[in-house]
C-alpha cells in the first residue's frame, strides 16, 4: 500500500521548511519500518523507488510547483530512471534522503535523488520527468519561466545517460516464450 500518511507528514514538513530555489537540495528523513522490507530483512527495491517519491514530493511543495502545475493545468510523470543500491538498509535505519532538480534539457527535467546512513551513501537515482499538457509532453522551458528558475546546465553524465537510453529499442524486442507467445487465445494469457 502506499504510505499516504509519511506522505501527509513528509508535505507538512516541507511547507515548515520554506521556500527553495529550484536547484537547491531538498534533506527529508526516513525510517525503515516493517512496511519497507522484503523477505531477505532489508529496504525492498521498490519501497526504495517509493521512499525517493516523498523526496521529490516535500522538494516540489518546497520550489513552489504544485501552485504552478494547478495554474496551468499541468502534470508531471516520471519518463525513466536509473538507480545504484549500494548498502543493505535493514529495518529501523534512519536515513536521510537528498532530492534535487540537477538540470533540464529540451524534453525532460532530471532530478538527482540520495539516501544517506550517516556518511554512507546506500543509494542514488536520477529520474527524468515529462511536463504534460491535455496528455502532450510542453518543453520543461515552460515550467521553468513559470517558476521563475534558470534552466540549470545538464551535467555531462546526465546526458550520455540521456543518450544512451535513446538507443535502447522500443517498444523492447521481444524473445520467444518457451512454450509459446502469449496472446490473447493462449491458456496462460497474463491479465
Amino acid at each position: 500500500m502506499y504510505p499516504y500518511l509519511r506522505m501527509a507528514l513528509h508535505m507538512r514538513a516541507a511547507r515548515r521548511a520554506g521556500p527553495l530555489m529550484l536547484t537547491g537540495t531538498h534533506v527529508s528523513h526516513h525510517r525503515i519500518t516493517p512496511f519497507d522490507i522484503d523477505p531477505w530483512m532489508e529496504l525492498n527495491n521498490g519501497r526504495t523507488l517509493t521512499l525517493f517519491d516523498l523526496g521529490r514530493v516535500g522538494m516540489g511543495i518546497r520550489i513552489g510547483l504544485p501552485q504552478v502545475m494547478k495554474r496551468n493545468g499541468w502534470g508531471l510523470t516520471v519518463a525513466g530512471n536509473t538507480v545504484r543500491y549500494r548498502k543493505r538498509v535493514t529495518i529501523g535505519t534512519k536515513l536521510a534522503m537528498h532530492t534535487r532538480c540537477i538540470g533540464s534539457d529540451d524534453r525532460f527535467l532530471y532530478v538527482e535523488q540520495s539516501m544517506w546512513r550517516g556518511a554512507d551513501c546506500t543509494s542514488h537515482m536520477l529520474l527524468r520527468s515529462a511536463v504534460v499538457e491535455n496528455r502532450r509532453m510542453i518543453p520543461p522551458a515552460r515550467l521553468l519561466e513559470a517558476l521563475d528558475a534558470p534552466r540549470p546546465d545538464l551535467p555531462g553524465w546526465v546526458r550520455a545517460w540521456s543518450d544512451a537510453d535513446a538507443m535502447r529499442p522500443w517498444p523492447p524486442e521481444v524473445s520467444p516464450c518457451e512454450n509459446g507467445p502469449l496472446d490473447a487465445s493462449s491458456p496462460g494469457k497474463q491479465g
